[in-house]
Formats: C-alpha cells, sequence, structure tokens
C-alpha cells in the first residue's frame, strides 16, 4: 500500500457521518493491543481555540526536552498534518503501514468504526510506536462520547472556551454542552478550564468536585497585553513577560489557559523550565489562524467558522487593522451559521469576494455573494477557489488587506495555491511598477547603479564578472562596462538557452531566447562557473532580505547555483522592491542587491 492508497482507504473508508460512542473505538485499539495505555496525555476539549492550545502545549513541552505526539483536526493542507511527532508529520511511508495493520483489525469488526475512530487509532498506535513522552490529544467533537476519550486519565484534561456548536449531537444549551465537553475529565487527571461562561463553568465545577479532580481556572485577570502587531505579541501573566508568535487578543487568553496548564503538569512532575515556556510560545506556530500569508497587501489567512471565530475576528480587527476596511475572501458550508457570522464582519468590509469551500455541504460563491448583496454589501462570486486568490490581490491593488476566512476547507485551498499565485501577481506588479519609469529616469538610475557597482569590494576584487544585456526596461548594465574603474577586468555573458553557459567576450551578438540578446557562440569562448568573481544578476522583484523570484527555466535559475567562487548580486530599480518574498526552489537569495537609492 502507497501513501495515496492509504489516505484514499481512510477517506472513503466506512461512514463518515457523526456516530458518537467508545465501543467501536475500545474494541479497534484492544486489537491493536491497547497502545493509548501505554500513553501519557493532554486531553483538550472545547468549543473553540482547542487546536490554538495545543499547538502551544506542544512547543512548550518540545522546548522543555519531551518526545511529543500533537493529534489534531481537521488538516488544512495534507492528511499527514493531523498527526504529528515532535513537530514532524508522520511519514508516507508509516501512514501506509499502519493503515494495511489497522485495516486488519477494523475489517473483522461486527460494527466497523468510523473514519475519526479509524484514524484515532491508528494515531494512537503511531505515538506508542514512536515512544512518545507525551501525547497532546484533541477532541473531534464534545467529549465524553468523542472516540479520543477511550484513553484512560490524562495528565491533564483541558477545557477551552465552550460556545454552542454541534447542538444536534452536544445539545441546546451551554449547560449541555460543557456537561459533554467535561466528560473528558477523569478521577487521577488535573483540570485547566477556560473562565468563560459562568453556565458553562458552574458544570465544569460540579464534575471536578464529583470526581474530586482539582481545578485551575485561567486568571485572565492577570493578563496585562504588552503590544501587539500582525506578527505576534508581548503579554505580561503573573509579573512575568512572554511574547507569542500568534496574532490576535483571543490568543492572549489561550495562551493564559496554557500558561496555567503548565503550572498543572508541573505539580504532576513534568520538568518545564521557564526557558521552555518562554521559548515554545514566542516560536509555536498554527497555520490558518490570523496567519499573515504576505504583507504587502496584508493577505490574513483565517479558518474561523463559526459566530464565535468571526468574533474573535472582528475584534483582532479592530486591534490590529483599526479603521482600516477590508476585502474579504469568504467561503463558508451551508449547515453553518453564516448570517450571523456575516453580519458580524460586514462593517469590517470594502468588499466581498465569494468563492465555494470544497465540502459536499459548501454553500456555493454565488449563493453566498446573493445573500451578502442583498444585505446591502458590494459581492461578487468567482468560479474557483484560486481565482478568487488572484482576484482578491489584483482588487487590493497591494494597499488594501485580505482577509480570507467561513472555512478551514477553504483555508487548505487557499494555502495550497497562495504561493502560486501570490508570485505571479508580484512579478507583474513589478514589471508595471518597472516599465512605467521613463527612459530618462531609466538612464539615470542606471548610471547610478553602476556607479555604485564599480565603487564595490565586490567588483574590485573580481577579475572575471558576469553581466548581461538589458531587455524590456532593466537596469542597463553598459555605463558599467564603459567605467574607467573597469579597465582590466574581464566580462563575460551568458548564453540564455541550450547547454552553453559561458562564452568570453563576444565578438557579435544575437538575437537569445526570450528577447534577450545574448552572444553568438562562434565568436566566443566558453569558460567555467569556477572562475567568475561577481554575478550581477538581473531581477524582477527583490525584498530587503536580498531574496529574488526566479523564473524556474531561465539561464540564472540553472547557473547560479553553479557559481561557487562568485559573489552574486542584482542590479534593479528601487520601485521593484516589496516587502518579503515567498521564497520558491528557484529564488537564489542574492549577496547584495544595488538599487539607484541604496544598498542592501
Amino acid at each position: 500500500m502507497t501513501e495515496q492508497e492509504a489516505i484514499a482507504y481512510i477517506e472513503n473508508y466506512g461512514w463518515s457521518a457523526t456516530r458518537l460512542g467508545l465501543g467501536r473505538t475500545r474494541e479497534l485499539l484492544a486489537g491493536l493491543g491497547n497502545p493509548q495505555k501505554k500513553l501519557k496525555f493532554i486531553h483538550v476539549a472545547g468549543s473553540n481555540g482547542k487546536g490554538s492550545a495545543c499547538a502551544m502545549f506542544d512547543a512548550v513541552l518540545r522546548a522543555a526536552g519531551y518526545r511529543t505526539g500533537l493529534y489534531t483536526s481537521p488538516y488544512i493542507q495534507r492528511f499527514n498534518e493531523r498527526i504529528r511527532v515532535n513537530g514532524t508529520d508522520i511519514p508516507g511511508s508509516r501512514l501506509a503501514e499502519l493503515t494495511e495493520r489497522v485495516m486488519q483489525v477494523a475489517e473483522k469488526m461486527d460494527d466497523h468504526p468510523s473514519q475519526f475512530e479509524l484514524v484515532t487509532g491508528l494515531a494512537l498506535l503511531y505515538y506508542y510506536e514512536e515512544k512518545c513522552d507525551i501525547v497532546v490529544l484533541e477532541v473531534g467533537m464534545g467529549g465524553a462520547l468523542d472516540s479520543t476519550n477511550a484513553i484512560d486519565a490524562p495528565e491533564l484534561a483541558v477545557i477551552t472556551n465552550i460556545g454552542l456548536e454541534h447542538t444536534e449531537y452536544l445539545g441546546s444549551t451551554l449547560q449541555e454542552i460543557a456537561e459533554t465537553k467535561a466528560g473528558i475529565i477523569k478521577p487521577g487527571c488535573s483540570c485547566v478550564c477556560y473562565d468563560g461562561a459562568p453556565e458553562a463553568m458552574e458544570v465544569v465545577r460540579r464534575i471536578c468536585e464529583e470526581l474530586e479532580v482539582p481545578l485551575t481556572c485561567s486568571d485572565f485577570s492577570g493578563l496585562i497585553p504588552l503590544d501587539c502587531s500582525l506578527y505576534g505579541q508581548r503579554f505580561l501573566w503573573k509579573d512575568a513577560e512572554y511574547r507569542l508568535s500568534l496574532p490576535g487578543p483571543h490568543q492572549l487568553h489561550n495562551a493564559a489557559l496554557v500558561l496555567t496548564g503548565i503550572e498543572a503538569l508541573r505539580k504532576h512532575g513534568w520538568r518545564i523550565p521557564d526557558s521552555a515556556v518562554h521559548s515554545g510560545l514566542e516560536n509555536v506556530s498554527w497555520p490558518a489562524r490570523l496567519e499573515v500569508l504576505s504583507r504587502e497587501p496584508v493577505f490574513i489567512l483565517d479558518g474561523g467558522h463559526n459566530p464565535q471565530c468571526a468574533e474573535a475576528l472582528a475584534c483582532s480587527l479592530d486591534l490590529l487593522l483599526p479603521g482600516r476596511q477590508v476585502i474579504f475572501l469568504a467561503g463558508v458550508l451551508a449547515d453553518k451559521e453564516y448570517d450571523l457570522i456575516m453580519k458580524m464582519l460586514l462593517p469590517y468590509a470594502k468588499e466581498f469576494i465569494c468563492v465555494t469551500p470544497d465540502n459536499p455541504r459548501k454553500l456555493t460563491g454565488r449563493e453566498l455573494a446573493d445573500y451578502l448583496t442583498g444585505l446591502g454589501a458590494e459581492a461578487s462570486a468567482c468560479d474557483s477557489i484560486e481565482e478568487g486568490v488572484l482576484t482578491a490581490l489584483q482588487r487590493s491593488g497591494g494597499s488594501v488587506p485580505v482577509v480570507t476566512f467561513g472555512s478551514l476547507y477553504l483555508a487548505g485551498t487557499v494555502r495550497t495555491c497562495f504561493r502560486r499565485q501570490y508570485r505571479s501577481w508580484l512579478r507583474k506588479r513589478c514589471i508595471a511598477a518597472r516599465d512605467a519609469l521613463t527612459p530618462g529616469e531609466r538612464q539615470t538610475f542606471s548610471e547610478t547603479i553602476c556607479r555604485r557597482i564599480a565603487e564595490s569590494d565586490a567588483f574590485r576584487n573580481a577579475e572575471t564578472v558576469m553581466v548581461y544585456r538589458s531587455v524590456r526596461g532593466e537596469v542597463s548594465l553598459d555605463p558599467l562596462l564603459r567605467h574607467s574603474d573597469a579597465s582590466g577586468k574581464r566580462f563575460c555573458f551568458p548564453l540564455c538557452a541550450g547547454t552553453e553557459l559561458m562564452p568570453m567576450i563576444p565578438g557579435g551578438w544575437k538575437a537569445g531566447a526570450f528577447g534577450i540578446p545574448e552572444p553568438d557562440p562562434e565568436t566566443s569562448e566558453k569558460i567555467s562557473p569556477e572562475e567568475i568573481g561577481l554575478v550581477i544578476c538581473p531581477g524582477t522583484v527583490f525584498d530587503a532580505r536580498c531574496s529574488r523570484i526566479g523564473m524556474g527555466g531561465g539561464f540564472y535559475d540553472r547557473f547560479l547555483p553553479a557559481c561557487k567562487n562568485a559573489v552574486i548580486v542584482m542590479a534593479a530599480f528601487e520601485v521593484q522592491k516589496t516587502s518579503r518574498i515567498p521564497v520558491g526552489e528557484w529564488d537564489v537569495p542574492m549577496d547584495a542587491v544595488y538599487t539607484e537609492e541604496m544598498i542592501y
């Protein structure tokens, strides 16, 4: 069985409808040797913040030196994300092997397990065989009858914020839902709880008293925000200062809950130094939760999909983008309370671009756009999520923030296609800005750039310099070739196609690939990349870190890695600079970038 066959088997296995109960999971685990009985757990239930809290616990425990398992759902881009050990997704080969073993047990059961139960059994077997010290286990739905609750008493039961959700399965009131979620609390564990709705808290306190389980509610009164941005925040908690990489005021409450849980774990004998707590929170990563995919324009990806998530997103926009309207890229499931979600976010919208999530329960982009238009919003629909991403980037003009929300199924597709669409948009934008310069500006700027390069140590120290003939408005390096300091330098020019890599100063020129002039090989002498001391590379886009966007099949992308002894610099106009480039396989970084304004 291959990885792809294993995933196809799991996703098409048995039935996927929700049918709560522990009997099937316990039977499956017994057939696998009860791996859960040889593991220790942090068990996390709640309506919102479960995944973020799990990610924080995992990051802190790994920083403390423990070998951790992390079980979450759903995945964003790749099925393997759901099952992680020490921050690494389960390898495809192990997933295939374990699927075959679990399948043999499941197929013999009279009452076959569900997809989620099957995956839970597979994950627990993997964590046992990987010798995890502790597993951070996220509840799928509810708590008491969720398949993850087939474990014995965990080290720590964690209850995050509780809201109305899955009422057809969990109950119609907060008390009923809290009762279900508190089902993960067992004698012998400790419990920490998000200090939320009083009616939910009353249920959790009662159950802890009945089971004689010590309960600690997170103390938000001791939580003091210091500063925040889209890229993280600082806060005080019990007079200690922390940095958290996850943005959003709601994440501070999740962090306080995790810090409360760390104190409880220490009482159970877990050695978690303060340095590990600080390091874990500062470096934790949790995709698709107010995740910033780009800075220019600001493009935020959030998997929020219920009214509580929408409220958290609204608070985050007030704090992080005060007074600014945004372009929403939205897609929702038809069975979610999308009317409440949209009305909550409507005041922040410049416009909505609506798409259809890849899920059978989808509300189509056209249906959502019609609904929003009926509310008086400016809304349009796109035929695909990829088209929606590109449309949002184009409408932003590089300055209006874009926020994607509505479904984790939407978030996964956006995260998969964003890099490709963003790089394409960025290239076109920077080419347009470069081409908008007048011929006089290009000439003046090119002379300044060439003078800066000629005065550099890299140029002075190089005996052989590789340059290029500019096309389509690029920086012209002709002034450098004529520069008085260029005497004694050996200049060479690239062939832009074929296998001939590097001729000497040519006796003639011919039209090359992509319309770029290149030397005539018959009148030029080849040299090896090892002889080159300096490469002056053309570029379309760069950032202050000296990253560039390559074309993939172009001459420089193929040739630069072979220039082992060369200093590699870019000549570009300042208008070609962007805030940050999402680096790809072909994007060989520059040692420096020279523009008419400065040297990066």
